[in-house]
């Protein structure tokens, strides 16, 4: 359970925002999203190797 602890006068709009980014970082919607339908091991690993490759040809023309 989110604890999101709000001080005296504070207002709510910045509370609902700490929340969200409380709720963010716990990266439940992302699970969820993830558990929707299931993905063969071999398809998750192509995937990882897939961004991987992707991110290092970013980094390499950055360089």
């Amino acid at each position: 359970m989110i604890v999101v602890p709000i001080k005296e006068g504070e207002n709510i709009e910045r509370a609902l925002k700490k929340f969200k980014r409380k709720f963010e970082k716990t990266g439940t919607i992302k699970e969820l999203r993830g558990r929707q339908a299931y993905v063969k091991p071999s398809v998750k690993k192509r995937q990882t190797m897939m961004r991987a490759v992707y991110i290092q040809k970013l980094q390499d023309l950055e360089d």
